[in-house]
């Protein structure tokens, strides 16, 4: 196992895939994917080159805790904003990682997304920061569908309609401020708040999806992260890891990252095309006796 970590010139183009089926070939990996992993599904990122230009101010945990007034703007946005996911389908990136770990290349799949769009393609791993799929009371802990709160938005605001400004991420939709007014939130039946059962800004996460995610990070013979800027530490944390191991990290996504200084291999590359263009070469005949096709 090469565990050698360092600065590595970025490589893009046309030798994108070549390098990256030399990094996985032989290897067994821990795949770490961020939003950029989805834009082309149609969900749009946080630190991505269309929305970093654009300021955001996404609710904090104690605000939505602490403030029904906040409660209220995030349910509303939301309530616009839910079914841009919910609609979505998985594209290149699901389906290429979903394939590498049905032919056994993956130990584990941890994702900072909640859209649930690796489940969709059939990968199961662990959502680090949950799924607005799901919905908890902070009361009674009782976890409920998406659908069903949805629903029960839709009863409380028959005749709520507000001109959507902008899509923006994890399920948000950008709303003129008086259009939240009078938006009605539900309860649940315990007298508790509801809120979706993700990680929010402020918000730790569980600390059993750490350790599970962590094993998978020793485990495995490489980390390849796809998608992600690391500027969390949510995400960055393991890159460190598996620089304390000794594990090499490859980081497949536009633009610089965080982790650019631990990777032994850097692809600035649209991540789809070069995932499938990697899946064909890794499966192709040869494949498994040393002679990765086309490499």
């Amino acid at each position: 196992m090469n565990g050698d970590q360092g600065n590595s010139p970025p490589v893009s183009g046309s030798h994108a895939s070549a390098a990256l089926t030399k990094f996985l070939f032989r290897r067994r990996v821990t795949v770490l994917t961020g939003a950029g992993v989805s834009t082309d599904s149609g969900i749009p990122d946080y630190r991505g080159p269309e929305t970093a230009r654009r300021a955001r101010n996404p609710v904090r945990f104690r605000q939505f805790v602490n403030d029904p007034v906040w409660r209220q703007r995030y349910w509303s946005r939301s309530y616009l904003g839910w079914p841009n996911i919910r609609d979505k389908s998985p594209n290149k990136c699901h389906e290429a990682l979903a394939k590498l770990a049905l032919d056994g290349r993956v130990e584990g799949l941890i994702t900072q997304n909640v859209d649930r769009l690796h489940a969709k393609a059939g990968h199961s791993g662990i959502e680090l920061h949950g799924a607005l799929a799901e919905v908890i009371c902070l009361s009674c802990g009782s976890v409920r569908p998406r659908e069903q709160v949805q629903a029960q938005l839709r009863a409380l605001n028959p005749d709520f309609q507000a001109q959507v400004l902008e899509w923006a991420p994890d399920g948000d939709a950008e709303l003129p401020p008086q259009a939240m007014e009078s938006f009605r939130v539900p309860g649940c039946a315990c007298g508790g708040h509801l809120k979706p059962h993700v990680v929010f800004f402020g918000e730790s996460v569980p600390r059993d999806k750490v350790d599970q995610a962590y094993a998978w990070v020793e485990k495995s013979q490489g980390l390849l992260v796809v998608g992600s800027s690391l500027t969390v530490f949510s995400g960055f944390r393991f890159v460190k890891r598996a620089q304390a191991c000794g594990i090499p990290t490859a980081i497949l996504t536009l633009g610089e990252t965080r982790g650019d200084p631990l990777a032994v291999l850097k692809l600035d590359a649209p991540a789809g095309p070069v995932l499938a263009e990697t899946v064909r070469r890794l499966t192709g005949s040869g494949a498994r006796d040393g002679t990765a096709k086309d490499t």
